[in-house]
């Protein structure tokens, strides 16, 4: 069937045109190459296509009946094939992209305005996980994830500063409890754990060379950033979160930072996907308008 694609095509210009002559010059290739082509369709089918003569070529019964098959499917694979061509061109379609929550707000959401603007033919299909993935298994065209765990073999672009955690508590929690100075401390307290790929993420402290990590023990975690934070809001415990989003409830007083010293920087948020060859038009537009610099 792979090599009768291209005869079947062959054949079917050459029962349109009616000729070997014409058919031939509008595929671009000899007359003879043509006739053999045609020849052995023929042959593999067990049945005469065309009927020649001197002066004229026409289809037979069976040329005709598979001819009237054939002509609407083939321009069916012509417009699809261009279709697909255009996407490299053409600033249209769908992008899929999967994105944590978090970098949802602070990376899609300020640009997404902006965008749609500019790209009204582009539909952003935005799929919220914290957990990496796996772009090609999952049929996804590009995603954002922390730079630590994002495939050495993924395009990386950033989109964001570098950023920090901060450990905070609410105001009411920290007067029946103390206020950590060392991360060790925390042992002593009700630590709301985030869960990140199915495990617990694990705190990470760093002052000079000292560098500790702390697995959170508390009462509760959850999977979503917001829920530990509301957690915090309302007494349960001590939680973390990235530092950007929390600077309106600690300048109101309604959290406590604590441990700032020990809350070192990391990358940040990074927007990653396969390859740069054949890059679709609207794929390039959407790195283009996050990529930190834009």
């Amino acid at each position: 069937m792979k090599n009768d694609l291209g005869d079947l095509s062959a054949f079917v210009t050459v029962a349109q045109e009616r000729s070997f002559t014409r058919a031939a010059a509008r595929l671009g290739i000899s007359q003879s190459a043509l006739s053999h082509s045609i020849r052995g369709l023929e042959q593999r089918l067990g049945i005469q296509l065309l009927a020649r003569t001197t002066r004229s070529v026409s289809p037979t019964a069976a040329g005709t009946t598979l001819f009237h098959e054939l002509a609407p499917a083939l321009e069916r694979i012509e417009r699809a094939v261009a279709d697909t061509r255009k996407q490299r061109e053409t600033l249209s379609g769908r992008i899929r992209l999967i994105i944590p929550r978090t970098a949802t707000k602070a990376v899609i959401l300020p640009k997404l305005a902006e965008f749609t603007r500019r790209y009204p033919e582009i539909v952003l299909e935005v799929t919220s996980s914290n957990d990496p993935a796996d772009l090609v298994a999952g049929e996804y065209d590009v995603g954002v994830q922390l730079g630590e765990f994002i495939q050495r073999e993924m395009i990386a672009v950033r989109v964001t500063k570098e950023m920090r955690l901060a450990v905070v508590g609410s105001p009411d929690y920290f007067k029946s409890h103390s206020i950590p100075k060392h991360p060790q401390d925390l042992k002593d307290h009700a630590c709301i754990g985030f869960r990140f790929s199915r495990s617990l993420y694990r705190w990470e402290f760093e002052k000079g060379r000292k560098v500790l990590t702390v697995s959170p023990q508390g009462p509760v975690s959850f999977d979503d950033p917001e829920l530990v934070i509301q957690a915090v809001l309302n007494g349960v415990g001590i939680g973390t979160a990235m530092e950007d989003s929390l600077k309106s409830l600690i300048a109101e007083g309604r959290l406590v930072r604590v441990l700032t010293d020990w809350c070192p920087s990391f990358p940040g948020y990074f927007l990653y996907y396969p390859s740069r060859r054949n890059q679709p038009a609207a794929l390039a537009a959407l790195i283009a308008t996050l990529r930190l610099d834009s």
